[in-house]
């Protein structure tokens, strides 16, 4: 015994690296194992829709687990697993996604960013509405809070690309569809965008319906800038139809007569009833302004700026709202510019010459009554007479040669009287004023054509 002792003792020591190698290599022979089953079980289940997939492998144990989008899909995922050579048992912890009922899926969009939210059938399903947003809703940011559910209705993925898009026309706002019904809500971006999506809408797939459609527009807004400095009347904003475009820069071309008209104004939906019957009028009151902003929002019309004296600011204040359309309300804030310095005789008729060369005073055809169109020119030349309040003035009246000469010298007298009686009621004093009529007797134009008939027909300032 004490011989076998002594014996082992000298061999024992070598066992150990052996049991060390060969653990190693036992190790190592079933890692690879290991790796290589998990890799062909990822294979076996590449073109197998699933959510959350695990695979394990314990030697030649396969541990399976994913949510399965139907229990066909599931069970055929199992099988896949099973059929993989080497694999000699799978421990099966699939289960289906659960099932949403109602299913419900949102797009929510605010200033800044559209988040999706709800449910979506498929990982794909979901990937295509992220991308979807991403490319047609230009630069904003898009948060994905969908969550994977069954229970889709049919046509899910065509319906909530189609939602999708009109969210791309709110400025605020959500759509939400709930089984087959889409119920929307917001602020359009821009005029015609309500009527864009409702358009659109027709086209959701057979079987879907608006439960709820409470998109507004957004406020029809046209805008009028006089700037005094660079001589210019900037028109912006929208309008109902082409026509009333044209009207309502003909209009502003009549009612400003020593300022450019910048057309930026668009055509669009959503006007308020008796939209130009506003406008004109509005219009001509900013002409009567040395600087101002019309603002005609739906149907509330603001005016702001400078008068040129104070009766025209008085008349602007209470009298405008006079002339709109009922249902139309009316806020001025106009104040009175500080007086031009005066100034002689020569220099004040120059000036009444400037004016009268740029615009001239209009009469209704045949009549006395001075046009609304006219206003403006008019306080001009009131604001001058005001610069020389020294000097009379006298009011020619002239007309072209149509008609019977003493009805034409009768309707000179008449209409330089009207403009002097339009003088007296600014404020001017009516000694200062003097009305003459001279019929056709004083042409500044031949009268064998209609442009210098209407140059005949005129009133002439004539510094005293």
């Amino acid at each position: 015994m004490h011989g076998l002792f002594k014996w082992s003792s000298k061999w024992w020591p070598g066992v150990i690296p052996l049991v060390v190698f060969w653990g190693i290599a036992g190790w190592t022979s079933t890692a690879t194992v290991e790796a290589d089953l998990a890799a062909r079980t990822n294979a076996a289940l590449k073109d197998t829709v699933l959510d959350k997939r695990r695979i394990s492998v314990d030697g030649r144990d396969v541990t399976f687990a994913a949510n399965a989008f139907s229990e066909d899909g599931r069970l055929s995922a199992v099988a896949s697993v099973e059929a993989v050579p080497g694999v000699r048992l799978v421990n099966d912890e699939t289960r289906l996604v659960a099932e949403a009922k109602p299913y419900v899926w949102s797009a929510e969009r605010d200033v800044g960013r559209v988040t999706l939210g709800g449910n979506a059938p498929l990982p794909s399903s979901k990937g295509k509405l992220v991308e979807a947003a991403k490319a047609h809703l230009g630069g904003v940011e898009v948060a994905d809070q969908m969550a994977l559910a069954r229970g889709a209705p049919s046509r899910f993925d065509a319906a909530a690309l189609l939602l999708l898009d009109q969210i791309g026309k709110l400025k605020d706002g959500k759509i939400t569809l709930t089984d087959t019904k889409v119920s929307l809500a917001g602020m359009a971006r821009e005029l015609g965008g309500r009527e864009a999506i409702a358009g659109a809408l027709k086209n959701l797939p057979e079987g879907y319906s608006i439960a709820a459609n409470d998109i507004q527009a957004p406020p029809y807004v046209f805008q009028a800038y006089k700037d005094p400095v660079a001589l210019t009347l900037t028109l912006t904003g929208y309008v109902p139809d082409n026509a009333t475009h044209a009207a309502l820069v003909a209009a502003a071309s009549r009612k400003f007569f020593s300022e450019k008209v910048v057309d930026n104004l668009k055509a669009s939906v959503g006007a308020p009833a008796s939209f130009a019957a506003a406008v004109v009028p509005a219009l001509g009151a900013l002409s009567r302004l040395s600087t101002g902003t019309l603002v005609v929002s739906d149907r509330e019309v603001k005016l702001s700026g400078d008068a040129l004296y104070d009766a025209a600011a008085g008349q602007i204040r209470s009298g405008l709202g006079k002339e709109f359309p009922q249902g139309w309300q009316y806020k001025a804030e106009v104040t009175v510019k500080p007086p031009s310095a005066p100034v002689d005789a020569s220099v004040c008729q120059q000036l009444f010459a400037d004016l009268l060369v740029k615009g001239r005073i209009r009469f209704e055809s045949g009549k006395a009554d001075i046009v609304p169109d006219s206003v403006g020119l008019l306080d001009r030349l009131i604001e001058t007479a005001m610069r020389c309040p020294t000097t009379n003035i006298e009011i020619a009246g002239h007309t072209d040669s149509d008609g019977d000469e003493a009805a034409n010298q009768a309707l000179s007298e008449k209409r330089a009287q009207a403009v002097v009686d339009y003088l007296v009621r600014a404020g001017l004093p009516a000694n200062r004023f003097t009305a003459v009529g001279f019929g056709s007797t004083q042409p500044v134009a031949g009268n064998d054509t209609e442009d210098g008939k209407a140059q005949n027909r005129r009133i002439d300032f004539v510094v005293k």
